[in-house]
């Protein structure tokens, strides 16, 4: 055992005799039920502000719970910080207000040590707020030891594979998921608001459709088949437009069996919302409202968020390009070369990108290396390829583009919306078309959901439709540069 092990050793071996010792005296952590919480630490730190040095409040007391995160013990006086949800709390301990035999139990506690105090506030002669603790109860005992000081990147692996002490540690990604859950909640009214309501549909599917991507497949027992995973929510609520239920949306888990970087979580969370007699402009409007909305909530009222070395601003209008417009601006590519097949292989080899298996993934290859590194603020490309864009409606007077577009912000994309295409006889021959590119090599091409076709065959009535991938937005309004900041348990390679 290397030192680091035996100092760990060490160290439980300590906290396990402190709870031996707390146990003897009839003061087992893990015995305690419930406590009764009156406070947290930001309420008190807000309701006793106007305290000033050596003033208390003794005619009032609370009780409060959370983890202790320092103790200074000096003789029959104890300083500490307690820790809750909404943040710390320094509290004050004296052996002749709790009696000798409690003071011996909280000489037993150690740093991560869950308890429960009871007393009330003063500000200290050094100038910070503190509770007066008249009475305590250990609530749970840390018999692993915290490290004394989290490494950030230095750890980055331990830190996802080990959050609950990434957690306790480093408030700041306690912050980050607490604003997570307020934006999703937020997210989740602003769509409510607009006449939408919200559906389940289902994670395992016979033909997984609706985006580009490999699928995990899995096997189901109670049918003996194998299924797979969902790689979007689209057709299965388009399905419910069919039905009639005209707006329609779901905030849901969905799996790609793809590659894990920056941008990348083979799980993540996304937002699909379609509303019947709406088209890509309409949905446009209302993107840019739900996501300038959002950026007010995360700044407070405000329009502008930092992004790494940028300064991101959400006002609106955002700003927009058509795709060949983008292309041509930033790569001198033409339209008419980028439409054709071959024209589109040779620029990969000029760009020096492998092949690709079909002229779609080579138009999107394209698109990634030569436009996206140039979309940093807010920016909606419209006008894209039939191509690359199956259900999708085609631009009146223009078979070759769909009335479609993806907002960028900060080189990634955020959304993707269009008009639906709710011709069936065009969509049978779109999926039809896909078959020959799946034949062709390309395994993100899912294979084709005809009951999908025989829905349409009933009657969609003009929609538009849009996926949000939550997480990338999450992590812009939250100005973290990693989209595993902003999930609680992303995918790790298992070890041992």
């Amino acid at each position: 055992m290397d030192e680091l092990g035996k100092t760990e050793a060490a160290l439980v071996a300590a906290r396990r005799e402190n709870l031996a010792a707390l146990r003897s005296r009839g003061s087992d952590p893990f015995a305690a039920r419930r406590f009764e919480v009156q406070a947290t630490a930001a309420e008190l730190l807000e309701r006793y502000g106007f305290l000033v040095p050596g003033q208390d409040a003794a005619a009032e007391g609370w009780s409060i719970a959370g983890r202790l995160l320092s103790k200074r013990t000096m003789g029959k006086t104890s300083f500490a910080d307690l820790a809750d949800r909404t943040g710390k709390l320094q509290i004050y301990v004296r052996k002749e207000e709790i009696g000798e035999v409690a003071f011996a139990d909280w000489n037993e506690l150690d740093r991560g040590d869950l308890i429960g105090v009871r007393g009330y506030m003063f500000r200290s002669k050094m100038g910070e707020l503190t509770l007066h603790v008249s009475a305590f109860a250990p609530l749970g005992k840390a018999l692993m030891p915290l490290p004394d000081k989290w490494h950030g990147l230095q750890d980055v692996e331990k830190r996802y594979r080990q959050r609950y002490v990434d957690l306790i540690v480093n408030p700041d990604v306690r912050d980050t998921m607490i604003l997570r859950s307020r934006l999703i909640a937020e997210m989740r009214r602003f769509v409510d608001g607009h006449g939408f309501y919200e559906v389940e549909t289902p994670t395992l599917l016979h033909v997984a459709g609706g985006a580009a991507a490999r699928p995990f497949v899995t096997h189901c027992n109670a049918l003996d088949q194998l299924m797979q995973m969902r790689i979007a929510t689209e057709l299965n609520l388009k399905r419910l437009i069919v039905g009639g239920l005209e707006r329609v949306y779901e905030i849901g888990r969905i799996f790609r069996n793809e590659g894990i970087d920056t941008t990348h979580n083979p799980e993540f969370t996304m937002l699909e919302l379609y509303a019947a007699y709406w088209d890509v402009s309409d949905m446009m409007e209302f993107n840019e409202a739900l996501i300038a909305h959002l950026a007010s909530v995360a700044t407070d009222g405000g329009s502008d968020l930092p992004y790494g070395d940028a300064t991101i601003s959400f006002a609106r209008p955002f700003a927009r390009i058509e795709y060949f417009e983008a292309m041509s601006r930033f790569g001198g590519l033409t339209r008419e070369r980028l439409l054709d097949p071959s024209g589109a292989q040779a620029i990969l080899r000029e760009l020096e990108i492998p092949p690709s298996p079909s002229h779609g993934h080579a138009l999107d290859k394209i698109f990634e290396r030569v436009v996206e590194p140039n979309l940093v603020a807010p920016t909606f490309v419209t006008g894209y390829p039939v191509v690359i864009s199956p259900l999708a409606k085609r631009r009146a007077g223009d078979d070759e583009i769909v009335d479609r577009y993806e907002l960028f912000c900060a080189n990634m994309e955020i959304s993707n919306a269009f008009t639906e295409l709710n011709d069936p006889d065009d969509q049978r021959a779109r999926f039809t078309a896909q078959i020959a590119e799946r034949a062709g090599g390309n395994d993100e091409i899912p294979e084709p959901d005809w009951d999908y076709v025989r829905a349409l065959e009933y009657g969609m009535p003009p929609t538009a439709g849009i996926g949000i991938g939550v997480d990338r937005l999450i992590m812009l309004l939250t100005g973290q540069r990693s989209v595993r900041d902003v999930i609680l348990f992303p995918l790790q390679r298992q070890h041992g």
